[in-house]
């Protein structure tokens, strides 16, 4: 492999020497463009496929080039304020869970200083990057001399990643779908603080893959009993028989940090 890679041209050589060619009609137009150097090509709507590989493949290449192994997943609002701005929350129940911000940067203290047990590429955190809980988390894992991996989103708000982000774990998608699929596809435990639409929808995909065996189990932390039980009332789905009573097994309740690294120990 190493002697047909020497033998071609690399593309970053021939997008180089595509640049200094003469400037005629021919080469001014759109179509003489090398295709993966034409960023107008590759956001046409038949490319659609291929930004969905790119956005698999970047994240899953960069991570095993780096050695990453496995990971603890951190879901949770981006709302949950740091208990230091809690005056500053739009609601006294977004004041009142600042709390979880204060055990999610635990949290991801603890674990993070475990995985630098074994060399830092077990059981790294990962959130989704933005404010909130997810930034927490990051800041947690750099408390405690570690690196966190970081799924971002572009979003008309929410879209800069949070200051804690280690640089080269900090990744950017545009398809919600792919972006699930990186967080799942090492973990180890999932974790889930307060949020909102989008931590509902990833933690009800991840009860899914593993309802339908779509995936295999593993712990599930559900963070603030009282909370969840308050939004979301899952005896009553069990009682209709939508879901079985064995599925409300699939996960469990933890209130503080030490709870969930025991949980998962």
């Amino acid at each position: 492999m190493a002697s047909r890679q020497k033998r071609f041209p690399k593309a970053h050589d021939d997008i180089e020497m595509a640049t200094g060619v003469p400037d005629t009609a021919q080469t001014r137009s759109p179509a003489y463009r090398l295709a993966f150097a034409d960023d107008e090509f590759l956001c046409r709507d038949e490319l659609r496929p291929v930004r969905l590989q790119l956005e698999l493949l970047k994240p899953e290449m960069t991570l095993s080039e780096l050695g990453i192994e496995s990971t603890i997943v951190m879901f949770g609002g981006a709302r949950i304020p740091d208990p230091v701005n809690k005056a500053d929350a739009r609601t006294q129940t977004l004041a009142d869970l600042s709390k979880y911000y204060t055990e999610a940067q635990e949290f991801a203290r603890l674990c993070t200083l475990k995985s630098l047990e074994t060399g830092g590429t077990e059981n790294v955190v990962i959130t989704g990057g933005g404010p909130g809980v997810m930034e927490a988390g990051n800041r947690g894992a750099e408390e405690a001399g570690g690196k966190s991996i970081s799924l971002n989103i572009v979003l008309p708000h929410e879209q800069a990643p949070n200051q804690y982000a280690t640089p080269e774990l900090c990744f950017n998608f545009h398809y919600f779908a792919i972006r699930k699929m990186h967080f799942l596809m090492r973990a180890k435990a999932i974790t889930v603080f307060p949020g909102g639409f989008g931590t509902l929808d990833e933690l009800f995909e991840t009860l899914t893959l593993v309802q339908t065996n779509r995936m295999k189990p593993l712990p599930i932390l559900l963070f603030g009993e009282a909370f969840w039980r308050r939004i979301i009332n899952w005896e009553a789905l069990a009682d209709a028989g939508t879901i079985s009573a064995d599925d409300i097994k699939l996960f469990h309740f933890v209130e503080t940090a030490a709870d969930a690294m025991t949980h998962i120990d």
